[in-house]
């Protein structure tokens, strides 16, 4: 009976039966016809028969595996391999079916191919994942053909088994080089860096001139002379990525929304300064502050930062400024350049935020980041053709123009911004960093 589950008729067969059909019809008004009808019914059938025998002959006529990725990379383009060997001594035709997953929605995915006689063939697809979590495969199913082309052999191959999506690490490569390339232009004058603790150096004998708050009494009881600490300054920065989950963020660009952008980028600016030698933490905020991690440099800080980001929650709450500058006033002692992801769709919106801005701004350099409505900019460049077109016109301009002024009613009160589109978001953060560090900022 398991046998008979595995065979498929294909559309040839019916479509021969019933041209034999139409010639029974021909051959009740034209009976020489019908020895003829006759006999191609016998060898239609016949070939239908040969057809079955030579795919069920071989209990074991080909095997399939899928090869997937140890991890998916959120937003990107991630090759997925099959591999599939024929052990027939003839050409097949194939029909695959990959079960997979749901969040992708391709309900109507198959894939056609042609594989020689006694021969492998190996083929790729590629899926953008969205969302991250959880990505759960099926079975891989094929269906195979003889040269007849009139049944198919249906094989099953594998088991169930999960791909997680990560925060893009295929961004993370791709900006890789940028840290080591990047020059500093021309011109630009050095000014004062925000770090000033101390890195113990050395201790040293005591000479004219060196501060005597630096004296070491254990090193000078043990020595019977003066001896000092010899400091300098500390040339990692600590360099925090900040993440509104509110509401704001949930909105999609692309199919990836917002907070995914920003998590993507805030890996990248991550291991960015880690390379520049600065230290790399982030925190994300809604309602509360959480999913911290404190900025180090140190080999496992990417890992952490990874992981971290992988576990974002999303609830999308109202974000809480306030409970954000007191988070960081209690908590980030040391002075730091922050990168804030957030989206401010008016003014009136960012001018309810702008005092716990311009305060953490006092002691920190911080660089608010928002995000220029793509659709809202297609909807201002295209032809408008009657009145209701030009009215969302007018409407989308406005809301364009508000996102200009709340950059420079940041300016003015001493905070940095970047404006930009979705799909920028990532090579702008790098470019405003690495100009810090040229500036001498940090």
């Amino acid at each position: 009976m398991k046998l008979f589950r595995n065979i498929y008729i294909e559309q040839n067969l019916f479509t021969g039966l019933a041209i034999i059909v139409v010639f029974f019809v021909i051959s009740y008004f034209f009976p020489q016809f019908l020895f003829a009808t006759k006999m191609g019914l016998l060898s239609w059938l016949t070939i239908a028969v040969m057809d079955f025998v030579v795919l069920f002959w071989t209990h074991q006529g080909i095997t399939a595996h899928r090869v997937v990725p140890e991890k998916f990379s959120n937003g990107d383009e991630n090759p997925i391999q099959i591999h599939l060997i024929n052990y027939y001594t003839f050409p097949i035709y194939t029909k695959i079916i990959d079960e997979i997953p749901f969040q992708f929605q391709k309900r109507d995915f198959m894939i056609h191919q042609k594989v020689g006689s006694a021969s492998s063939k190996s083929f790729y697809y590629n899926l953008r994942p969205t969302e991250r979590g959880e990505y759960w495969f099926g079975k891989l199913i094929v269906y195979v053909q003889s040269p007849f082309r009139l049944l198919s052999r249906r094989f099953n191959f594998g088991n169930e088994e999960m791909v997680p999506t990560y925060p893009s690490f295929i961004q993370l490569r791709k900006f890789d080089l940028i840290a080591l390339t990047y020059r500093s232009e021309y011109g630009i004058k050095r000014v004062r860096r925000i770090g000033h603790t101390m890195e113990f150096e050395q201790i040293k004998e005591y000479v004219l001139g060196d501060d005597i708050r630096t004296i070491n009494w254990k090193a000078t009881a043990k020595k019977n002379r003066l001896m000092v600490n010899q400091f300098q300054d500390e040339k990692s920065q600590p360099i925090y990525s900040i993440i509104d989950k509110g509401r704001m963020m949930k909105m999609p660009f692309n199919e990836l929304s917002l907070l995914d952008y920003a998590i993507n980028a805030t890996l990248v600016i991550s291991n960015v300064s880690l390379k520049k030698h600065d230290k790399a933490g982030m925190l994300c905020f809604s309602k509360k502050v959480e999913n911290r991690v404190v900025a180090e440099r140190r080999e496992s800080q990417m890992n952490l930062i990874m992981e971290t980001l992988y576990n974002v929650k999303t609830d999308y709450w109202e974000s809480d400024f306030g409970r954000l500058y007191s988070d960081l006033k209690r908590n980030m002692k040391q002075r730091s350049l922050l990168f804030l992801y957030t989206n401010f769709e008016t003014l009136d919106g960012m001018d309810r935020q702008l005092a716990y801005l311009q305060a953490i701004a006092k002691q920190h350099v911080l660089v608010v980041i928002f995000f220029v409505n793509t659709e809202m900019d297609q909807l201002i460049h295209k032809k408008a053709e009657d009145v209701k077109e030009i009215y969302n016109q007018t409407i989308a301009e406005k809301f364009a123009f508000e996102k200009r002024l709340i950059v420079k009613a940041l300016e003015k009160r001493g905070v940095y911004s970047i404006l930009t589109k979705p799909e920028h978001l990532t090579l702008k953060v790098i470019n405003k960093y690495l100009e810090f560090k040229a500036k001498g900022i940090i």
